[in-house]
């Protein structure tokens, strides 16, 4: 009756699923018929008026790329993503934004954005070069994350809620540990790894991080700090050592707190702060004020690039895994060949490659590597580093001619380890299995997670994990036209920040894409160029079909998990691990 009844729900369940994606199909191939039409609409109607003052709200998912989902509109809840706005589109229309005559300034809505360090910072730097043209930029808040307050601190008036609140209390790095949870499961899981400062694996065999680990991100994560508080200060006008006092008092417990140590202009409700842009404007207090959002603005009709010359920007946004992969995950298969479509074109005389990589396959890393010496050797080929582009991130970035990265960028990580869970006393003691095994030969079944690998065994896991890593040091000593020995003193698997990552040769310039393009079309010698975007987006719709399944249940448990899916993701991501990995424990959360 028991199982009667779980197959009666299970398919009941079944049903139902089918039953939302049939129907999320046929919504979404009637908007498909009409999407052309629906795209070149939007890309027309939104007309900027004069007096128009830009309204970016930041709190939300910053990808690289913005999503242009016609139908994404819809409520679906976790079965169809929405239209994002990406960090693409935001550099682009402040761009446009600071040379627009019909735009007069910006008001920032910034609570809590989800965005990594990197990418926070592209966005600072492109709000402080909008000011430069002398419009304004007015933020509002009912309360800012420290993220939040350090895109706010750019502005020219700062106001937060009478009621609100401003967090200064410092960065702090988490990391979830597992071996003891592993242990009451009897499970072992045997570790290859070449680095000391290898952290990937640590969760799984440690209860706390190893005195080497401990010290990287000690230093890392004061290096963000540094640099944080250092552009809130010049911004605010407030001293380095005022922001830590600061933080370590805990001093800002109230909105007066925030408007005492001179963090924020004025205590304010929205509908005040709106008087005072009217004021600015020399508007009346009973005008409105005509605001465009900035998905709006970056739709308006810009003026467009007309040269045959192309600088290509090619994006690799995730871990890095074998075959196809998607935009939000690195395939080798996918990524080798925009490399390799840009190196080939004619009329793309440099390319830009943007890396946000945490690392993942050692393997699908060196498949990547190679396309781009192949396009180094061709035409200038240029790396900008996002949030993160360490381990494998770092391998397919190291053959460029010049790496830019951000201060705060995580970057290094030169170390790869591979990892064996042992579940046979699992089974065995837990679950009353036990397993029978015929081999042809002596090792046939090694690398099993049914058995635990002998002494020999172990050695040739290990010795695999020190060829690899033999040559990554090479190939990034190649690249950095320096020694494996230098490489080797600095890799380890060490972690280090953007600005540190200079002084060791790591990287060669501290900026953003921006900058990256500039010094691009500089090496190509472009006085004029277009950009274009590689690899192509895949289509929202034919997404939704490749990945119904796996989607619907990532989008769920996100949904469903919050904050604490981050969890969940990093031991699925294990449990999927193959073969040797050059990976950063990435799922560390650090606020």
């Amino acid at each position: 009756m028991k199982q009667f009844f779980g197959a009666f729900f299970g398919s009941c369940l079944g049903i139902l699923v089918t039953g939302v994606v049939i129907t999320i199909i046929i919504i979404a191939s009637v908007a498909s018929l009409f999407s052309d039409a629906i795209k070149m609409k939007t890309t027309h109607s939104a007309v900027v008026k004069e007096n128009t003052v830009l309204r970016i709200n930041l709190n939300a998912d910053i990808k690289e790329r913005g999503v242009n989902n016609p139908f994404g509109d819809l409520d679906l809840g976790p079965f169809m993503p929405k239209s994002t706005i990406g960090l693409n589109d935001i550099i682009q229309s402040l761009k446009n934004a600071k040379t627009d005559a019909n735009i007069k300034g910006i008001y920032l809505e910034v609570s809590d954005p989800e965005a990594g360090f990197g990418t926070i910072e592209e966005v600072r730097q492109a709000l402080l070069d909008f000011k430069t043209s002398g419009k304004f930029i007015y933020a509002y808040s009912e309360g800012y994350s420290q993220k939040a307050y350090y895109l706010a601190s750019t502005a020219n008036k700062l106001y937060l809620n009478p009621q609100g609140s401003l967090e200064i209390k410092g960065l702090s790095s988490q990391i979830m540990f597992y071996k003891k949870m592993l242990e009451n499961l009897n499970v072992e899981v045997q570790i290859f790894r070449h680095g000391k400062f290898k952290s990937a694996i640590e969760p799984f065999m440690l209860d706390k991080m190893s005195d080497a680990n401990r010290a990287q991100v000690e230093i890392y994560l004061g290096s963000l700090w540094s640099h944080m508080i250092s552009g809130i200060g010049k911004s605010r006008n407030v001293s380095v050592n005022e922001i830590n006092d600061m933080a370590n008092n805990l001093s800002i417990r109230n909105p007066e707190d925030a408007l005492k140590y001179k963090l924020v202009d004025a205590l304010k409700y929205e509908d005040e702060v709106f008087s005072d842009i009217k004021k600015n404007m020399h508007l009346n207090e009973s005008d409105k004020i005509s605001f465009m959002t900035l998905d709006d603005y970056s739709k308006s009709a810009a003026a467009e690039e007309t040269s045959k010359d192309k600088i290509a920007i090619i994006y690799a946004v995730g871990e890095i895994e074998s075959g196809e992969g998607d935009d939000d995950k690195i395939g080798s298969a996918r990524i080798a060949k925009a490399i390799r479509d840009a190196r080939l074109d004619k009329t793309i005389k440099a390319i830009v490659f943007r890396v946000n990589s945490p690392g993942g396959s050692a393997l699908a890393s060196d498949v990547i590597w190679r396309e781009t010496v192949l396009a180094q050797k061709t035409k200038p080929f240029i790396v900008s580093m996002g949030d993160v582009a360490a381990s494998g991130g770092y391998y397919i970035s190291c053959a460029a001619d010049r790496i830019f990265a951000q201060p705060n960028t995580i970057t290094g990580s030169i170390g790869v380890f591979g990892m064996i869970p042992n579940a046979q006393k699992a089974l065995s003691e837990k679950l009353g299995i036990t397993v029978d095994t015929v081999n042809t030969n002596k090792h046939s079944d090694v690398g099993t997670i049914l058995r635990g690998v002998t002494s020999e065994e172990f050695d040739y896991v290990q010795q695999s994990v020190e060829n690899i890593y033999d040559v990554f040091i090479s190939k990034v000593a190649l690249g950095r036209k320096t020694s494996k020995n230098k490489i080797d003193s600095i890799g380890q698997g060490r972690v280090w920040s953007g600005a540190d990552a200079i002084k060791i040769n790591l990287v060669d310039e501290l900026g953003g894409i921006k900058d990256a393009i500039a010094f691009a079309a500089k090496k190509a010698k472009l006085s004029s160029f277009k950009t274009i975007d590689m690899p192509k987006q895949k289509d929202p719709l034919q997404d939704l079909l490749d990945n119904t399944k796996d989607e619907m249940e990532t989008r769920a448990m996100k949904t469903n998990l919050g904050e604490q899916y981050i969890y969940i993701k990093q031991i699925k991501n294990t449990l999927n691990l193959k073969g040797i990995q050059a990976r950063l424990p990435y799922e560390m959360i650090i606020e």
